[in-house]
């Protein structure tokens, strides 16, 4: 097992303490819709980049690049810079940064029908079929209603395409956030396609009841769960280095241990349950992180956007899918936690004085070194999302967000990337 991690300055480990005696105001149990970017019919000048951007992308880059092992991220850092208030010019120096980094489509093995479709899951030589697939469908079938398509294919009856989009770490959960909370059909179709391709093992869990059982130790609260899992001796000798390679030796090794500590987290309330998914995130993330070293830890960035992006759709999707969408992020959390060698989670009782503010945090994100790095941008945005979401009164978000936006120097993987 990794050695404990340092004690970190004060706020961001005392939000932690917040969330295990309950500190922050509770909410009812529902949760109103984020503000919704119209990027199809916005007429100002700002949002007419943000479309031009995105539909350049879509037409012009895959999803996947590299081998087909990295994702291509461009709408979402365009969408995440747009809404904290990116100009023009930015936006525009933000597609040609990332736009070095990916590749032209290639053409599939064969086209994609709506006989066959099933047949060509988790096969990414399959994406440019799949968006075409997708776009036949909006066009002939759902008269270019992105949300009836979307239904008709991520919420389906039957083993719908939610139940897996935690594949790949997440992306096209992602993904779809983004497609919604920028009302864009363009990356509705990317979604469906990027969840298609992506599609592996992990459905299994949520779309089969029998991976659902009654747990002895269950608890609400996730800090005392992680630790159990820290805690936990039947996985101290299991991997001995960190990074996304590890992920599926996991199931293979540990199945039962997984889903054990799965089946521990009680999901009563989901809006509270959401707010304390999004707080442990942060946590985790701040406590990545060695004395003297600024570079956080990639893959635990990803169980925070996710968490945001649970945030945006739960008020807009089915009810009926709400608790698994929930129990699917936990799931990946766990994976990735023990992954990245179940670094501990100190306590500290200090506080200190914020002396920036949120105008801070968004010129970072916005024109600071890495205001091109679209995984910096999103956490960035996901931590001020939480805060707007759930109201920040001892200031531990803006605290988190600070600590991040200055101290951060790059990403720790520990193997090859998503």
């Amino acid at each position: 097992m990794s050695s404990p991690m340092i004690g970190w300055a004060p706020a961001f480990i005392n939000m932690y303490r917040n969330l295990k005696i309950s500190n922050f105001s509770t909410k009812p149990n529902t949760l109103p819709s984020v503000p919704i970017h119209e990027t199809e019919i916005g007429s100002e000048k700002r949002i007419r980049t943000l479309r031009h951007l995105i539909r350049a992308n879509h037409i012009n880059h895959a999803l996947f690049f590299n081998e087909l092992k990295y994702h291509n991220h461009m709408s979402h850092i365009l969408g995440s810079s747009y809404i904290l208030g990116a100009g023009v010019n930015q936006l525009q120096k933000i597609y040609d940064e990332e736009a070095k980094l990916l590749v032209p489509w290639e053409e599939s093995p064969c086209e994609i029908t709506t006989t066959d479709w099933r047949e060509f899951l988790g096969d990414k030589r399959y994406q440019r079929a799949f968006i075409d697939f997708y776009e036949d469908e909006l066009a002939l079938k759902f008269d270019y209603d992105w949300k009836n398509l979307v239904d008709e294919y991520m919420f389906c009856e039957k083993k719908p395409l939610i139940n897996g989009v935690i594949a790949g770490l997440g992306h096209s959960l992602i993904h779809l956030g983004y497609a919604y909370e920028l009302s864009c059909k363009e990356l509705a179709i990317e979604a469906l396609a990027e969840a298609s391709v992506s599609y592996d093992f992990l459905h299994k869990y949520i779309d089969d009841p029998s991976y659902t059982k009654p747990s002895t130790n269950s608890s609400k609260c996730l800090l005392k769960l992680l630790n159990n899992i820290r805690q936990d001796n039947r996985l101290d000798d299991l991997i001995n280095t960190s990074g996304f390679s590890n992920f599926d030796i996991l199931f293979t090794k540990c199945e039962d241990i997984i889903l054990e500590h799965w089946n521990s987290w009680s999901i009563e309330n989901v809006v509270e349950q959401l707010q304390s998914s999004q707080d442990i995130a942060i946590a985790l993330l701040m406590q990545t992180l060695h004395p003297g070293v600024h570079t956080y830890d990639f893959y635990i960035a990803h169980v925070l956007t996710t968490t945001h992006a649970i945030r945006v759709l739960l008020p807009l999707i089915p009810e009926s899918f709400h608790v698994n969408l929930l129990r699917q992020w936990w799931l990946m959390t766990i994976s990735v936690y023990i992954m990245q060698l179940r670094r501990e989670i100190n306590a500290s009782t200090e506080i200190p004085t914020i002396e920036k503010s949120w105008s801070h945090v968004e010129q970072k994100a916005l024109t600071g070194v890495w205001s091109t790095d679209a995984h910096y941008v999103k956490t960035i945005r996901a931590i001020k999302e939480a805060a707007t979401t759930w109201g920040d009164p001892n200031q531990n978000y803006l605290a988190a967000a600070i600590k991040f936006a200055d101290d951060f120097e790059g990403w720790r993987f520990g193997g090859e990337g998503e």
